[in-house]
């Protein structure tokens, strides 16, 4: 319920008459202009599309961009932030906004297609004005400001954290393509090692096949080793394909990329009371600088040694126990070792105690 209103629409009477009722108008049955619900007369609010309904206006955040199609001469090329950009009518949005690729401290990606970059680390443009791609390459990007992925440019790798190989370990790389590696020429299928402690920087040229470890070779135990493949030893020294050796230094043993463990080989503690019986495999020079012949036979007594690790020419037959004779015992020798350490085919010795 609303009180009622009048207006006075004529203005000739005084204040000593009374107004008649033909002079008053009821407020409340004028038909008032409605203002607010004329659109006409509302406040004008800015719109980024144009009359199709299609985005023009784009406003593009700092480390943001936008790939933006000339659909008169079919190149896209790239919009950097900070900008507001408007679209023309030949133009088409592609990509965006964006956010850039940042590559934080020790971390790496690689881009597929990269860009084609001078001397000056400019972009490198043909003759219609786009940008130039290596092509089914790989490029390997580090550490940087952050940067935009530019018209064909495509993440093979997200961002990852480099590879840190901690000490006694290292990786076994091979090249997948020719290269120069400082001084050292790497060709497709080399492999080699990567050491610890360091971290590993990625190449396009390398994949890393695996991690290997570090063996502990303790007192009285050695390691027998095996080459894949023509190479080097710790030690300089040349090993042909399938050769074995044995590594007895303490510590910890890395074997090459074209080395393998074949055993871990345990000493023989010798006794007063103790001999080990050893036969060759084949003809060689044992530890001891001495020749021996293929088949031949020996004991390894203490006089020789403490501890005896078999080298990979010898076979251990077994422990020969010493024998004792009192002073009422004797015993015959057949085939006795002579003064120049062969047996002496045929003969018999006898030992008895002497008192």
């Amino acid at each position: 319920h609303r009180e009622p209103a009048f207006i006075l629409v004529n203005s000739k009477h005084t204040d000593h008459h009374f107004p008649s009722s033909s002079d008053i108008v009821d407020f409340n049955s004028v038909n008032w202009p409605q203002l607010s619900q004329d659109k006409s007369m509302a406040p004008h609010k800015e719109s980024d599309n144009n009359s199709k309904g299609e985005r023009s206006i784009f406003r593009i955040a700092p480390y943001k961009y936008m790939h933006v199609l000339d659909q008169t001469t079919n190149i896209t090329r790239v919009e950097i932030g900070p900008k507001t950009y408007i679209r023309q009518e030949n133009e088409r949005v592609l990509i965006g906004p964006e956010d850039m690729i940042i590559i934080p401290p020790c971390h790496y990606c690689t881009i597929r297609n990269p860009v084609v970059r001078n001397a000056e680390n400019a972009l490198v443009f043909d003759k219609v004005g786009q940008i130039k791609l290596k092509h089914a390459d790989l490029e390997v990007r580090l550490e940087q400001d952050p940067f935009p992925l530019y018209p064909g440019e495509i993440i093979d790798t997200p961002v990852t954290p480099l590879t840190v190989v901690s000490a006694n370990s290292a990786l076994r790389l091979t090249a997948i393509r020719d290269f120069e590696d400082g001084d050292i020429k790497r060709t497709a299928g080399d492999e080699w090692l990567f050491e610890g402690p360091a971290t590993f920087i990625p190449r396009k040229e390398v994949d890393v096949l695996e991690t290997i470890f570090a063996t502990v070779i303790n007192p009285n135990q050695a390691l027998r080793l095996r080459a894949k493949a023509e190479t080097k030893d710790r030690d300089g020294k040349e090993r042909v394909t399938g050769e074995e050796w044995i590594v007895k230094k303490t510590g910890a043993y890395l074997p090459g990329a074209y080395e393998e463990i074949v055993d871990v080989v345990n000493a023989n503690v010798l006794t007063e009371k103790e001999a080990v019986h050893v036969k060759a495999k084949k003809t060689f020079v044992d530890e001891f600088g001495k020749t021996r012949k293929n088949g031949e036979e020996w004991l390894i007594t203490l006089n020789d040694t403490e501890t005896y690790i078999p080298g990979v020419y010898e076979d251990v037959l077994g422990i020969i126990k010493i024998t004792t004779l009192s002073n009422r015992q004797y015993c015959v020798i057949l085939d006795p070792v002579g003064e120049n350490g062969k047996p002496q085919l045929g003969r018999k010795k006898l030992i008895k105690v002497c008192i």
